[in-house]
């Protein structure tokens, strides 16, 4: 296997990862929606980051460990299981507050008011990245799809580091193409899905789904 065909054979099934709707896309729609394209930008960049650095793990042997070691991976995945669940519980709160707030501003004749103050928008981009990377990094799903997967498209006399940041560079491209598409695409219909009811709804749904990843990665045996 030469690097080039290495690297169109992964492109394909890094392609088809890509696009099946999962955790990081859920991410990158809600950054979009409520922060705007700056944040949905930030949000896949750390989701990018941390696909390099799956990347590199899993070239030197650390997402070997995952898979070799039961409790090192119960560790993570139960680390990466909290954070989702809290996560998610915590946007479905803030949703709860700012309803309730607004049914007191209105009940008090002041009229009815918006308080945008999600997690992704005060955190602002930085924090729009942290919560990117920190979501993937978290997702032990991924290093094992990595060290299951990196090691077939590594050439045998390929050095192994290089290889594996030039693979994960690859689904770094299309996953950074794939979010643009939605994120433009979500751009299109935001004056409708940031009215404060709809966003509410979002966030709600947004929340449930991360709760329920969590609590699926928690249970899960494997």
């Amino acid at each position: 296997m030469t690097v080039f065909s290495a690297l169109a054979s992964f492109s394909v099934v890094a392609g088809l990862m890509t696009i099946v709707p999962g955790l990081d896309t859920a991410l990158v729609l809600r950054a979009a929606i409520s922060g705007g394209r700056r944040h949905a930008f930030a949000t896949a960049l750390g989701i990018n980051t941390g696909v390099l650095v799956w990347g590199a793990g899993a070239a030197v042997g650390v997402s070997a460990l995952l898979t070799a070691s039961q409790t090192a991976y119960t560790v993570l995945r139960l680390a990466g299981a909290a954070y989702l669940v809290w996560f998610g519980a915590t946007m479905v709160w803030r949703t709860m507050r700012r309803r309730s707030a607004s049914l007191t501003t209105t009940s008090s004749g002041a009229g009815p008011t918006e308080i945008t103050d999600t997690p992704a928008v005060a955190a602002g981009p930085g924090g729009a990245w942290a919560r990117g990377l920190v979501t993937n990094l978290l997702n032990p799903k991924i290093g094992v799809f990595y060290v299951a997967m990196l090691p077939q498209f590594i050439p045998a006399d390929a050095p192994h580091l290089p290889m594996g940041l030039l693979l994960a560079l690859v689904h770094n491209v299309e996953g950074m193409a794939w979010f643009t598409l939605l994120i433009f695409g979500t751009h299109l219909a935001r004056a409708w899905l940031t009215g404060a009811r709809v966003h509410r709804i979002i966030d709600r749904i947004t929340g449930t789904v991360l709760v329920g990843f969590g609590l699926r990665l928690a249970l899960s045996a494997e």
